[in-house]
């Protein structure tokens, strides 16, 4: 499989495709919490984001104190999966991370993303502050304006976010093994082969074009 990341100029040139303009060393946070769809593929895409340290999974936006993945995924919970995105900005800024998501999902989907569907799959940023609202809703119309379409995922005030159980941290690179019933099957192994099988790339591709940061 392809791969299609961009450089550190592109991060730039996604940040400028805001009205938004930070100085490096400037930015109002230094974690940023999205929803992606599957947060084993919002964890592989942004590790790969010069300046971002780590990327946990976890459980965010629900009404359930320390929801588990079974109850998140089968709903009632209000959670959705999501991740927290470390960073250092003096390298990227917040306003990148916004561009560079909203460019990494479906954001035109109120139902999920790709083959994964349901309230627990669906999009949204989580803002600590006026100032991360304000960058966002501006990257929010910027990806309206170049898909000439309704962008569905919304800005939410941040609520308490769960870390999501071990196996879930960085199993898009684990070299553990699980049983299946193909038999023992890695861990990065199946995460590919499910990120191919799920369209993810294929529909962001089809979506952005160019201006997709993360195909693999």
């Amino acid at each position: 499989m392809r791969t299609l990341f961009r450089s550190t100029a592109r991060l730039a040139a996604l940040a400028a495709a805001t009205t938004t303009s930070l100085a490096a060393g400037h930015a109002t946070a230094d974690t940023a919490y999205v929803a992606g769809g599957c947060f084993w593929c919002v964890e592989a895409d942004f590790e790969k984001v010069q300046g971002v340290s780590e990327v946990v999974s976890g459980y965010t936006g629900g009404t359930v104190e320390n929801p588990t993945y079974k109850q998140v995924t089968r709903g009632g919970t209000g959670h959705y999966e999501s991740a927290e995105i470390e960073y250092d900005p003096s390298q990227v800024s917040y306003a990148q991370l916004m561009n560079l998501f909203f460019r990494s999902v479906d954001p035109t989907d109120a139902g999920g993303q790709f083959c994964d569907r349901g309230d627990s799959y669906r999009t949204a940023v989580f803002v600590e502050t006026p100032e991360e609202r304000r960058i966002a809703e501006e990257a929010k119309a910027a990806a309206a304006a170049e898909l000439g379409q309704e962008i569905v995922t919304p800005i939410l005030d941040k609520s308490p976010f769960y870390v999501a159980e071990d196996y879930h941290q960085n199993y898009y690179k684990s070299t553990e093994s699980t049983l299946t019933r193909f038999g023992y099957i890695q861990r990065k192994d199946a995460y590919d082969n499910y990120r191919e099988a799920c369209g993810r790339d294929a529909r962001i591709e089809e979506l952005w074009g160019a201006d997709a940061p993360f195909v693999h």
